[in-house]
């Protein structure tokens, strides 16, 4: 009897992508799977959308209350022996979900699958591919910030009920960043299984992470504080690099959007904690010319 997976689909006022999110979940070539649709009060034609899907999806009205108290109350209101997040302004090719319950199957220990990642523009278009999710005791990357670890936000994992319940589920204090908090707990105590293929369609516009620099700014400083909150030696030996790191990658990201004193203030402070950076960060500007 193949396991049950609830797919969880958080919306907030994404009508004009809601249709394609919700078909990808239900065109997967897995079939025992539950999908639930968390309309998070939405103002859009949101509604009209799920009226269409109204006789193959659970749909959950709730007042707006953010995108982790969504995915919360799909979670427990899903029945699935794994759940899958899917945003919904993203895409999952058509085997997506069958090669994680196939990883989960190999490595039944693990704590989470994630996948490849097509990234897409406002309108569909193909942007990158990316095949460099991490496998393995990866805890400590979320820490240090020097690679890409799990791929695709919110929509590229899969992860055990077991393990989503241990560790406490997503942290509703938290939005953009959610995600990574909630991955991070659970490395610090299961392994991770990588597919490398590319399994999602992951849509970039203003409002991801990487393109709200203030609000990664304050997300991520929640996280870390979070993270360092711990006697765990091998976790706090890494607080240097990590401080410096973020304050890095913030006076990079700062620079890049022409807000030259706050890249000069996270400049600072990445020198601050870790000294050696300064020649990094020295060469940043020479960096983003190149790519420009």
């Amino acid at each position: 009897m193949t396991s049950l997976v609830s797919v969880i689909i958080p919306n907030f006022n994404y009508a004009q992508y809601l249709g394609e999110a919700i078909e990808s979940a239900l065109g997967q070539t897995y079939s025992n799977l539950e999908v639930i649709v968390v309309d998070d009060g939405s103002t859009d034609n949101s509604q009209e959308i799920l009226e269409r899907y109204a006789d193959r999806v659970t749909i959950i009205e709730q007042r707006n209350s953010g995108v982790c108290v969504a995915r919360n109350r799909g979670v427990a209101e899903s029945k699935g022996e794994y759940i899958a997040f899917l945003d919904a302004d993203d895409i999952w090719l058509p085997e997506k979900i069958e090669k994680q319950v196939k990883a989960f199957a190999e490595s039944p220990e693990v704590g989470i699958v994630h996948v490849g990642v097509i990234d897409i523009d406002e309108s569909g278009a193909d942007l990158q591919t990316k095949l460099n999710g991490l496998n393995g005791k990866i805890s400590h990357e979320f820490l240090i910030w020097e690679r890409p670890v799990i791929l695709g936000g919110g929509s590229g994992a899969m992860i055990s009920r077991r393990v989503f319940e241990n560790v406490g589920g997503f942290d509703t204090q938290l939005s953009t960043s959610a995600d990574w908090d909630l991955y991070y707990r659970i490395c610090r105590k299961y392994e991770a299984v990588f597919v490398s293929e590319p399994l999602l369609y992951y849509r970039l516009h203003g409002s991801n992470m990487h393109g709200n620099i203030s609000g990664m700014e304050s997300e991520m400083a929640i996280f870390l504080e979070k993270a360092f909150d711990t006697d765990e030696a091998d976790v706090l030996a890494l607080k240097s690099q990590a401080m410096s790191n973020y304050h890095r990658t913030l006076s990079g990201s700062y620079l890049h959007a022409g807000l030259y004193g706050r890249a000069i203030k996270h400049a600072a402070k990445a020198i601050m904690y870790r000294p050696s950076s300064i020649g990094y960060i020295a060469k940043t500007p020479l960096r983003l010319l190149s790519r420009s």
